[in-house]
């Protein structure tokens, strides 16, 4: 085989062309190890699963220009210098929010970043640190990009800006921002003025935003959909509805067409002008255009819905929400106005099924959603309920918060828990939460709702000397507070407290003092306050009339109820269920039937729906009327109406039945009440007893009896005597006898007319033994026997005793008669 030298392979003289060759692709080799950053600005996803935890995240990455895409001047500068760090813009933002902007030197950090050479790195760092939300550390890295050498002022960093401002409605930096771009002669775009006047509209300032838009207009800049919708917005959420609307008709004349943020947003300006009706009908208007609703636009009508009263509606919209093929599907604050809906009206089972549901279809709840299932067991005085949900709102990472704590004080004060209140509102200072006007008002209502009106006025002076000021709702909480205490100087004082601090009294604290003034008897002052709130031109309303009527009915004041009743029809202030019911019981005191009756069937023709008590308050009056047939007919339809009637509105019923001499449908009525398990009250007793009697049937006697030897204690005077005289008028004389030990030992009150019926029917049953031994008893207890009992003895014994027994009468009431030192005039003739 032939030897092959190494010369042959490599030539000893080098070859110039494979030498240019061999470089160039050596350079070219050098060029592909260090590529170009072509896509400096590209967002790029990074995503970490952490499998022990169960838990993944999911990061944006933005390079921006690095130090191999800085000129080559720039680079020579910092490639010896250890400190310059070649970060990318994302490392660089983390960095920045991991230092505190009072204490760190955010400035030392920017100033070692590579990047800062590149100028066109500035708007993403502005973007990447604005969008965290930090403004402190926005301020600073802003402050900082204006010293740089290669700064340039530029429209969309100001924008950025002015928005972040905007964001924590800081109005007068986002507008100072505005003058200084000017000045470093960077013209405002319509981003500018659009960013402008959303700082201004979300700050309530309005005027100033239109102002805004004028300026607009002068500097020859267009204004687009987002500029009009900005300025809607900024007129709605102030609740100035009718200019949002000048606005948009202005937007639409100008050929600008509104988008559905354009209708989401006069729908919020229609909700929060409370002009629901409205709002309703725009929507209708809506469903004509060719724009879709979304789920915010729902949420809105929902939320009219509810506030309007037309819950059926509301739930049928949510329930088209959660369709399967439904287009917008329902989000938190659709589940939250849900829960509120069936929190007002009382629904707290169904109140509770929305928020489940709302977690078991994926939705986190937030703090409102939880504030709104306190509130809704709150107002159904459910404290361990309410007690469990902020529990649990602790154990799911979300900090309750003054609302929270509000409504739990609201819970233990409605379950009558007032030092549980006062428990928790100390709780919630030492969480560093301060609270607020309502706090103490609800703090104050949990005291005096309970009677402790002392300890509500210390927290009223806490409160003031908390720097909070007491409002009319304060005032009418004490004023309210007084009239349950039966305090009548304290709603005095109340008053004059309320007049010492410039409190006006609205329409709500009127009516809170009428009610404290008639509940402790004082008719006269609450008149004098009545004329009072006429004359300082504050309207009366349905409540106002309602305490009014009602007060005055209850002090027997009947003909100056149905003056008011009267006066009330004159101002056309709409007549309420309850209002109706007290002009019932009036009539009926009056004697004026035919106006009850009349007033009955207004009740029902305006679709007021009579309740218990309106179907009682004319049971009363048919029964004073003694006319049974048609209490029979008010209670038949009563039952047709589904109105359960209750133990008072029966006892109504058998007392037109007694009158009516119609004992035996007295016992129907008892057999219906056992069916429907109402209990049995002493009014309907008192009525039994005497229909018993009248039919003589001494088996349902037996059976009161029995009903009643448990609470024999409780039972009035009244009562007793009435079935002490059944028993004895149907000759069971040793029952009478032994029913009347066991009231007596159980320590009920028995008077005078309690005895005189014991004795008439010992008397009519020949028992004189027995009835000087109850005279005896008598004189015992201390109750003075009436002459005429010691003379109807004394007749019986000349008339009907025979001569042995007058004769023991006569000497066994001459002794008991010299204990008293009184001599009847028979006694006199006797001897």
């Amino acid at each position: 085989m032939a030897t092959i030298q190494n010369s042959q392979i490599f030539p000893q003289q080098p070859n110039p062309t494979f030498k240019t060759h061999f470089r160039t692709v050596v350079t070219v080799c050098q060029r592909q190890q260090k590529p170009k950053n072509n896509k400096p600005f590209e967002e790029k996803k990074l995503a970490s699963v952490d499998y022990n935890k169960g838990t993944h995240k999911v990061a944006v990455k933005i390079n921006g220009f690095r130090k191999s895409d800085l000129p080559k001047h720039q680079k020579l500068r910092v490639q010896s210098d250890r400190f310059q760090k070649d970060w990318a813009i994302s490392e660089l933002v983390e960095k920045i929010m991991k230092l505190n902007p009072w204490d760190d030197d955010i400035e030392g950090l920017l100033n070692c970043w590579v990047g800062r050479f590149a100028r066109k790195n500035f708007p993403i760092l502005i973007k990447e640190i604005s969008q965290m939300g930090s403004i402190e550390h926005s301020i600073q890295v802003f402050n900082w990009m204006k010293s740089q050498k290669n700064y340039c002022a530029r429209s969309d960093i100001y924008n950025m800006m002015i928005r972040l401002h905007a964001r924590h409605n800081r109005v007068d930096q986002a507008r100072g921002l505005f003058f200084e771009m000017q000045k470093w002669r960077c013209q405002p775009n319509v981003e500018t003025y659009n960013a402008l006047i959303s700082a201004h509209g979300r700050a309530g300032q309005w005027r100033w935003a239109k102002n805004i838009m004028e300026d607009m207009l002068r500097a020859a800049i267009p204004p687009n959909r987002s500029t009009y919708n900005n300025l809607i917005n900024a007129c709605g959420s102030s609740g100035n509805w009718r200019e949002a609307l000048k606005v948009c008709k202005e937007m639409t004349e100008n050929g600008v067409g509104p988008d559905l943020v354009t209708h989401n947003i006069v729908l919020s300006a229609y909700k929060n002008g409370e002009q629901y009706a409205k709002a309703l009908s725009y929507f209708e208007l809506m469903k004509g255009t060719k724009v879709r609703p979304d789920t915010t636009t729902l949420n809105i009508v929902i939320h009219c819905l509810v506030k309007l009263g037309e819950y059926e509606k509301a739930v049928e919209i949510f329930n088209s929400m959660r369709g399967k093929r439904a287009e917008c599907n329902p989000d938190i604050v659709t589940f939250t106005t849900i829960m509120h809906m069936y929190s007002v009206s009382g629904q707290i089972k169904n109140c509770e099924a929305a928020f489940n549901t709302m977690i078991a279809e994926g939705l986190k709840p937030n703090i409102v959603s939880y504030n709104t299932l306190v509130g809704a067991y709150a107002s159904h005085g459910m404290a361990q309920e309410a007690l469990s949900i902020v529990d649990e709102m602790k154990t799911n990472g979300i900090r309750p918060d003054v609302v929270s704590y509000t409504s739990l004080l609201n819970a233990y004060g409605r379950s009558e828990q007032p030092e549980r209140a006062m428990e928790t509102f100390e709780r919630m200072k030492r969480n560093n939460l301060k609270p607020n006007l309502v706090s103490y008002n609800v703090l104050i209502d949990a005291y005096g709702s309970n009677g402790l009106l002392d300890k509500a006025v210390q927290v009223l002076r806490e409160m003031e000397h908390d720097g909070l000021q007491p409002n009319v709702v304060t005032i009418s909480t004490l004023l309210a507070a007084s009239g349950r205490c039966s305090q009548k100087v304290n709603i005095d004082s109340i008053l004059t407290a309320a007049k010492m601090r410039g409190i006006e009294l609205n329409t709500v604290a009127y009516n809170s003092a009428l009610g404290s003034y008639l509940n402790v008897g004082e008719y006269e002052k609450a008149l004098a306050l009545y004329r009072s709130m006429r004359k300082n031109k504050v309207m009366p309303d349905p409540v106002t009339y309602n305490v009014l009527i009602s007060g005055c009915c209850r002090m027997s004041n009947y003909s100056d109820a149905l003056e008011f009743l009267d006066e009330m029809i004159d101002l056309k202030i709409p007549l309420t269920k309850e209002v109706c019911s007290s002009a019932i019981c009036a009539y009926t005191k009056q004697g004026q039937f035919d106006k009850a009756e009349s007033m009955f069937s207004m009740m029902k023709m305006e679709g007021f729906h009579p309740d218990v008590i309106a179907y009682t308050t004319m049971l009363n009056a048919y029964s004073v009327g003694e006319n049974w047939e048609k209490a029979f007919a008010v209670f038949q339809d009563m039952e047709l109406n589904d109105v359960h009637p209750d133990a008072i509105a029966c006892s109504a019923l058998m007392r037109s039945f007694n009158r009516g001499c119609q004992p035996d449908k007295v016992l129907l009525v008892a057999d219906f009440m056992r069916e429907r398990n109402i209990p049995f009250t002493e009014a309907v007793l008192f009525e039994l007893v005497s229909a018993s009697s009248m039919l003589r049937d001494w088996r349902m006697i037996t059976e009161i009896i029995t009903i009643m030897e448990a609470s024999l204690s409780y039972v009035s005077v009244g009562t007793l005597n009435q079935l002490l005289h059944s028993i004895g008028k149907s000759g069971k004389i040793e029952t009478m006898i032994k029913f009347f030990y066991k009231v007596v030992t159980s320590g009920a009150e028995v008077n005078l007319a309690t005895y005189s019926v014991l004795l008439k029917n010992l008397l009519a049953a020949g028992n004189w033994r027995k009835y000087v031994e109850v005279l005896e008893w008598m004189e015992d207890g201390g109750i003075q026997p009436a002459s005429n009992m010691y003379e109807d003895i004394l007749f019986f014994a000349q008339h009907s005793a025979g001569t042995e027994n007058a004769a023991v009468i006569k000497q066994r009431l001459g002794s008991l008669r010299k204990k008293s030192g009184h001599e009847t005039a028979n006694e006199l003739q006797l001897r």
